[in-house]
């Protein structure tokens, strides 16, 4: 009798079990779906898009170069004598730079004006035989034959002056090419040959004395890709922006250590073809450098006039994601649900970005808390504004 008791009981609790475990279950499934439904949409910031007048500038990199760049050679041969000039300084056209050695070229020159001197007493006294031949012939005492003779050495004396006379130029010219002096006005480098050494005239490398480059104005080049020489010429064949073939449009320097850009310029130069070898095109601003702070050689960004002034819309980059390739911001309607919107990109303006296409003036979109928000979920909205900065007005 007890162990069928002891038997019954168990077969209860083993019924109990599985009805405990169903309870708890419903009750644990009817809280959670009480907490969901008490569950409040997740706070997030918008502000309907800036529109603004705006004006794009593209930015590049570019190196910069001397407008004028000389190689100063020597156009006679002979022992450098003295230097004239401070290595590194600036030098104005027509300074003294070198002296070579002018006394074998003081000497060809005083032979030539002897041989000129020569040359015109052989004219003068060609011209008085046939001045005397002249009348003998009409004479009758001197045959035409010798009359012809005296002419033919008078025209050969005439010569004679003429080519002596170049000579002393020629040698006037070497006495002035024995001091060099600087075709241009910039910064000079240092000598490359010292006093006592021979020079050679001539275009070999190694008679180069030193260099001069010019520094105001001074160039900046810079390459443009194929997509945006075609932005540039569609918009010129728009009549929205002239081209820099044709127009100085208005250029800005920034260099390493700057912030802004600090130095004004204009284009005066673009490319007839793209480079093969990189598909880019080059291009030419001209920047004026009163204070010589450019230098040849010097990497600077470069910006360069694009498009505008037009109206644009602005939205922070924060707001902006990025789904592979694929650009898209949230927008939430007027039910506070949101959704997700595609949207293509322009130039940045200081701290916000240019709207090109998939968004209006009017769209709210979610510019904070973007991460706690998802397309087809409702959220409370706070509404704000999008601020501009003097950037963005440039």
């Amino acid at each position: 009798m007890e162990k069928t008791l002891n038997k019954q009981t168990l077969i209860n609790k083993c019924l109990l079990f599985p009805l405990i475990f169903f309870t708890l279950t419903a009750c644990e499934k009817d809280n959670t779906g009480t907490q969901e439904q008490t569950q409040t949409p997740p706070q997030v910031t918008v502000a309907s898009p800036l529109v603004d007048e705006i004006t794009d500038w593209d930015e590049f990199t570019g190196r910069l170069y001397a407008v004028k760049s000389v190689e100063i050679r020597p156009r006679v041969s002979g022992y450098l004598e003295s230097i004239h000039f401070n290595e590194g300084s600036i030098v104005n056209k027509d300074d003294l730079l070198y002296i070579i050695d002018p006394r074998p070229y003081q000497a060809e020159l005083d032979q030539a004006k002897a041989e000129l001197a020569r040359s015109k007493a052989a004219q003068q006294l060609a011209e008085n035989d046939l001045a005397r031949a002249e009348r003998l012939f009409k004479t009758r005492v001197m045959p035409e034959e010798e009359l012809d003779s005296r002419r033919n050495q008078k025209s050969a004396s005439v010569a004679s002056v003429q080519a002596a006379r170049a000579a002393v130029v020629a040698a006037e010219l070497n006495i002035e090419f024995t001091n060099v002096k600087s075709p241009i006005t910039g910064r000079i480098s240092r000598t490359r040959i010292t006093e006592g050494n021979l020079v050679t005239g001539g275009d070999n490398d190694t008679n180069i004395l030193t260099t001069v480059v010019s520094l105001d104005p001074i160039y900046v080049y810079f390459t443009a890709d194929e997509q945006a020489v075609l932005h540039y010429s569609r918009m010129d064949m728009a009549g929205m922006r002239t081209s820099s073939r044709t127009a100085a449009n208005p250029v800005y320097l920034r260099l390493a250590d700057e912030e802004e850009y600090m130095h004004e310029g204009h284009m005066d130069f673009v490319d007839n073809q793209l480079d093969l070898s990189t598909g880019t095109m080059r291009g030419r601003a001209i920047v004026n450098n009163p204070d010589f702070l450019l230098v040849p050689g010097m990497f600077a960004d470069v910006k360069l006039l694009g498009e505008g002034p037009y109206e644009a819309v602005l939205i922070p980059d924060s707001a902006i994601n990025l789904d592979q390739t694929i650009k898209f911001v949230y927008v939430v309607d007027e039910n506070n649900m949101v959704a997700r919107r595609q949207v293509k990109t322009g130039n940045k303006q200081g701290n916000l970005r240019v709207i090109r296409d998939g968004l209006s003036k009017e769209d709210r979109i979610v510019i904070n808390g973007i991460q706690r928000v998802r397309a087809g979920m409702q959220v409370t909205p706070e509404e704000s504004t999008i601020e501009t900065t003097p950037e963005n007005k440039e």
